[in-house]
């Protein structure tokens, strides 16, 4: 026979909390199962297909196209996003990328541009992409250069506004959303340039 538990272990063993391991278990599966999903933003577009070719509508006019932006659509923003910044970049240009498109201070209750937007929702506006267009600039990749992948990309952003630099490199952007976004989603589809 050991020794006896002095009083105090005697009132810990008395007052503890009784658990019932068999149930516990099952109630903690039961409220995970219970709890909605994390949503990933999405983004699409009726106009453009990932991993397709981008139709000739979108192409900028010196490649032979009508520059008109295609239509775009996003859902799944994290709850606490204040604004959306939206990117189409050149992902083949090296070293730093090459943007087409940057749209700033989207507002969280935007979730997508028709085709062709003239004006743009809240107090979002056209940054001087590389191209030198504070508006969309369509794909025209110099010829001989191959196969060119444009990424469209929207931001969710925890601050109502961005300040960016007109005509800022493709690459030092992408690097400042990807610290800064809360989440993002991609669309890629490709342009091949003309033989050289």
């Amino acid at each position: 026979m050991g020794p006896r538990p002095d009083g105090a272990a005697l009132w810990r063993e008395r007052t503890r909390p009784h658990v019932n391991k068999a149930t516990v278990v099952p109630s903690l599966v039961l409220s995970m199962l219970a709890e909605p999903a994390v949503a990933a933003m999405s983004l699409s577009s009726s106009d453009i297909a990932p991993g397709e070719s981008i139709p000739v509508l979108h192409i900028y006019p010196r490649c032979g196209g009508r520059n008109v932006s295609p239509q775009l659509s996003w859902g799944g923003a994290p709850s606490a996003t204040k604004s959306f910044v939206l990117t189409v970049i050149d992902v083949d240009v090296k070293p730093s990328l090459w943007s087409h498109w940057i749209v700033v201070d989207l507002p969280a209750s935007a979730s997508s541009l028709a085709q062709g937007a003239k004006t743009l929702p809240g107090g979002a506006k056209s940054i001087a992409s590389n191209f030198g267009d504070a508006a969309y600039a369509g794909p025209c990749p110099p010829k001989g250069t191959g196969l060119h992948h444009y990424q469209f990309t929207i931001w969710a952003l925890p601050t109502a506004e961005l300040s960016l630099a007109p005509g800022e490199k493709a690459a030092s952007v992408v690097a400042l959303l990807a610290r800064q976004a809360l989440d993002h989603a991609s669309l890629t589809a490709v342009v091949q340039a003309p033989p050289g």
